[in-house]
């Protein structure tokens, strides 16, 4: 593994944008808010583990981009006073690259793995003995002549994060001694959120603009953080530099962010869907396309807030706009065809294509 693929988290140059992001994170579960059963379950399997002077069990973090996973993987390293080694599923191209990391670990370390469904099959079967037994396999020579060592490994905590828990095989999974899923925030714990982000950047924020920003971040701190970010640099270009409610409304009608949250790809997506294809069922691929964004893209970061806002069905036919989103659009539901609801009433009883 290059050290250019991974890194002590705590470490390294970043540019200002990575840096801010940083400080913003909680660095103690205490700080952490939302998620109170997830807090709850960490805060007694790491102060049991802290108790025996044990590493923490491996943990799996899976939800939403933007809601906490990467967060808490420094808080459960914090709170251990041990190092956090982070890389990603992707980076890991062969199984030399884990192994490089592996035999670098120190007892108790954590090493973070985002995008952990994206591991391959290879070095996901290196981690197997990693994981269970504290050993690592490796195969010395090729052919007829080649054998395999086994060395020990440091006791060290696995956190893996996805937003596709549906991807990780299940030996994997479960090798995992917790497994948590992360929910989007409510709008309570999204401005307190915002209130202690306004408070490290130095930014003042009054109550009716924490709210306007809460309401509009989808459920998560990321996004409520980026926003209160731009809205701060809308204050300081075209006002005094602070906050409030109407100062918030007018940087996010400029930053076309509207009063659900939905942004430009968001309305794009709806706006396909009821106005494009005139309210018929439309498959992911061409979706994509008429949007200009991936498939992936479309599916892991706009399908899930749409479809939690109740303006998006997924049907064994494609994609379907409800109601709820000809009324925030302002348009009306075509005189031809069936009403989405009765599409949707439908296509639930019949048989999805293979």
């Amino acid at each position: 593994m290059t050290a250019g693929r991974e890194e002590l988290l705590r470490g390294g140059a970043d540019p200002v944008e990575a840096a801010e992001e940083t400080t913003l994170r909680p660095r103690r579960l205490d700080e952490f808010v939302g998620q109170p059963r997830l807090k709850e379950h960490l805060d007694i399997l790491l102060g049991a583990a802290r108790r025996r002077g044990q590493a923490v069990d491996h943990l799996l973090f899976a939800g939403p981009p933007g809601t906490g996973k990467t967060s808490l993987a420094g808080i459960v390293a914090a709170e251990m006073e041990v190092a956090l080694r982070v890389t990603s599923g992707p980076a890991l191209e062969r199984a030399g690259d884990l192994a490089a990391i592996l035999t670098n670990l120190v007892d108790g370390d954590v090493l973070f793995v985002d995008e952990i469904h994206r591991l391959p099959r290879a070095v996901e079967e290196v981690l197997y003995p990693a994981m269970e037994d504290f050993q690592l396999d490796i195969v010395i020579g090729k052919g007829p002549s080649a054998r395999s060592i086994r060395l020990d490994l440091p006791r060290f905590t696995l956190v893996g994060a996805t937003t596709r828990t549906g991807l990780i095989t299940g030996p994997l999974r479960d090798r995992f001694g917790f497994v948590a899923r992360l929910d989007y925030y409510e709008a309570a714990d999204l401005e307190a959120i915002l209130v202690r982000a306004a408070r490290i950047l130095g930014v003042p924020l009054a109550p009716e603009g924490a709210t306007e920003l809460a309401r509009r971040a989808r459920g998560t701190p990321r996004i409520a953080n980026r926003l209160l970010k731009r809205v701060r640099d809308y204050a300081e270009v075209r006002g005094d530099g602070s906050v409030d409610g109407e100062t918030a409304r007018a940087a996010l009608a400029l930053f076309e962010v509207d009063d659900l949250g939905l942004d430009k790809v968001d309305r794009a997506v709806l706006t396909a869907l009821c106005v494009t294809f005139a309210g018929r069922a439309v498959g992911l691929g061409t979706l994509a396309v008429a949007v200009g964004e991936e498939p992936d893209t479309v599916e892991d970061v706009y399908e899930p807030f749409l479809l939690k806002q109740g303006m998006l069905l997924r049907t064994p036919r494609g994609r379907v706009a409800t109601d709820a989103a000809y009324r925030h659009l302002g348009v009306a539901p075509p005189v031809a065809g069936p009403e989405a609801s009765d599409v949707a009433e439908r296509l639930f009883d019949e048989e999805a294509p293979r």
